[in-house]
């Protein structure tokens, strides 16, 4: 999950790093040095039902970790995105995140399975900095899991912070699609989400 979102932020102009929380923990990076926060997908903290609930309370546990998120998140230069399990690590990380109130808690799938498709889901108006201008798209995305009536994504009420269950990062390429559109060219519609991260700090 982070490399194809690290490919997904370098093809939109950004430099990504890697950062673990070991990193974070014994000091080798600090979330200070970054304007932007990626929590990824692919089963940190295992492969299990609340892996992201698990990941959050090492952070809100830890007083050092739980000072500089917060420090991070009330920035005003600063944005973040979780996908898939950082979806759900930063949705038990809303009393750091200013305006998630209204975010939902995310429960176990009714199929009980993972799930593994393409959806079609829609974006909404919303003040999303990522989503700029895509309101109204109707766009297919990969999906591992369900959400409640079929909340793909959330934001804060800024826009800087938006968690969401698919995975954009792995359908900005045309070429990742069973068929897409020959106007599409090589860059799918989902990189734009990336790009319009880029353009907010720009």
């Amino acid at each position: 999950g982070q490399v194809e979102l690290a490919a997904a932020f370098h093809r939109a102009g950004f430099a990504a790093v890697d950062v673990t929380m070991s990193d974070l923990l014994e000091h080798r990076h600090g979330l200070d040095d970054f304007q932007g926060l990626v929590a990824c997908g692919g089963f940190s903290f295992g492969d299990v039902l609340g892996a992201g609930e698990g990941w959050a309370k090492s952070i809100l546990y830890n007083e050092g970790l739980r000072d500089q998120f917060g420090s991070f998140f009330e920035r005003g230069d600063s944005f973040a995105l979780g996908v898939c399990n950082g979806c759900q690590m930063l949705s038990v990380l809303r009393e750091l995140i200013p305006g998630s109130d209204h975010w939902p808690w995310f429960q176990r799938n009714r199929s009980e399975q993972f799930e593994a498709r393409l959806s079609l889901v829609e974006v909404q108006a919303s003040p999303s900095l990522l989503l700029a201008d895509m309101a109204g798209s109707r766009l297919p995305i990969a999906v591992a899991h369900g959400a409640p009536g079929g909340i793909t994504a959330v934001c804060s009420e800024d826009g800087r912070v938006t968690i969401m269950m698919p995975h954009p990062e792995r359908v900005i390429r045309s070429r990742q699609f069973s068929w897409a559109p020959s106007d599409w060219g090589d860059d799918a519609p989902w990189l734009r989400l990336f790009q319009n991260a880029r353009r907010a700090l720009a």
